[in-house]
């Protein structure tokens, strides 16, 4: 996602409709914080915000993911902004199924189906067909988006791919996930004079929540946080869903390799002296802010990856480490500007927007940077060209 920095006061403001679906989630919501007693954790929060079945952010009907606020949607990621980006993510994934010698490959966080349908074109291109493609998506919003895509753009592999509500079992092939870790909930914690509190969420009155912090026993405080220098007050997450989903996918893996993409950073700088307030980001019509309540159901809640911790649960689960590094490095390493390569400066009206695009897949100003690439193997021996240089596993 890249949307500009802005103030809720300069939102745009939802229409009716888009108003009566909030408030019916904010008064699913307040039931559930008055069933727990008064006070949810903030994860919870943030998942019944996100995936309430019809009414969270995930689940419901709202456009999401597209190019601009006149489309209605809410942020743009890299396979909507260029199809270089699954052209070239291909290729690694076209190394491991051809050292596996499989041909399977499952996504997570499909969007609108434009990296399903790259990826399946560009594989045949490459003499490696994928036999089955399975995209693990629960809103049929976006299960539809995706069918429509895909038989528009690449009809000849509609038919080896397949909708499913859970990972399979097993996964012999290769596994992909852009930008799903960061839309898994955090939970909130707030250091006040020294002293850790987990933040959570109360009710101020019929339509507004509000903050509300508890004090955490020494025991009770997340080994994370330790990770945090000083005493002075500061505010983060921590990440036990992203890495539970993580242990998860890891321990199916047969015989391939997990990959994922996703802005973040390591232990270290994630907790970073001068990152008092966290990483919590919501998203609306292309625009950024920092308040989850300002629309529930309506607006996007993410919060930046720590990829040691995701290092940590994919080793947990058994599976070793095939690199990490920055996505700039990742598409250059993949061929990225070898394939812009092969449009015509000539031509303006093609390249230009093309080469507008990959700059900002690749500048440390726009996506190159921020976004890393993760991926882990199991069943498999092989280096993969796209961590060949600039690898930073290092650094987790």
């Amino acid at each position: 996602m890249k949307p500009n920095t802005t103030q809720p006061d300069s939102l745009p403001v939802p229409g009716d409709t888009a108003l009566a679906h909030l408030r019916a989630l904010v008064q699913h919501i307040a039931r559930q914080i008055a069933a727990a007693g008064g006070w949810l954790p903030f994860d919870r929060y943030m998942e019944l915000a996100l995936y309430t079945p019809g009414l969270g952010y995930y689940s419901g009907g709202s456009v999401k993911f597209g190019r601009g606020p006149d489309d209605g949607s809410d942020f743009i990621t890299a396979p909507e902004l260029s199809p270089l980006f699954a052209q070239t993510f291909a290729k690694p994934v076209a190394e491991i199924l051809g050292a596996t010698g499989t041909r399977h490959v499952v996504e997570f966080g499909a969007g609108t189906g434009k990296f399903a349908a790259g990826l399946l074109r560009t594989l045949d291109a490459l003499g490696v067909g994928c036999a089955r493609y399975t995209i693990v998506e629960l809103s049929g919003e976006l299960r539809a988006r995706q069918r429509e895509c895909i038989a528009e753009t690449a009809p000849q592999f509609a038919p080896c791919v397949q909708w499913v509500d859970a990972l399979p079992e097993r996964v012999d092939g290769v596994i992909v996930g852009n930008e799903v870790l960061d839309a898994m909930p955090v939970r909130l914690f707030a250091r006040q004079d020294g002293l850790w509190h987990e933040r959570g969420v109360a009710v101020a009155d019929a339509s507004r929540f509000v903050f509300a912090d508890r004090p955490l026993a020494t025991a009770a405080v997340p080994a994370a946080l330790a990770y945090v220098p000083g005493r002075h007050d500061y505010v983060t997450e921590t990440h036990e869903a992203a890495a539970a989903f993580v242990r998860t996918v890891c321990s199916t893996l047969g015989r391939g390799a997990a990959l994922f993409v996703d802005y973040g950073f390591p232990a270290a700088e994630y907790y970073h002296s001068q990152r008092t307030q966290g990483t919590l980001m919501c998203h609306y019509r292309h625009r950024a802010h920092g308040d989850p309540f300002l629309y529930p159901g309506l607006q996007d809640i993410t919060a930046h990856v720590q990829f040691s911790a995701i290092e940590q649960a994919a080793h947990d689960a058994g599976a070793h480490l095939l690199g990490y590094t920055s996505q700039a490095r990742f598409l250059m390493n993949a061929g990225i500007t070898d394939s812009l390569a092969q449009l015509d400066p000539a031509d303006p009206a093609r390249f230009l927007p093309a080469a507008n695009a990959v700059q900002k897949l690749l500048s440390e100003a726009e996506m190159g940077e921020l976004f890393k690439v993760i991926a882990f193997c199991r069943g498999m021996d092989v280096a993969l060209g796209a961590f060949e240089r600039g690898d930073r596993s290092h650094m987790l």
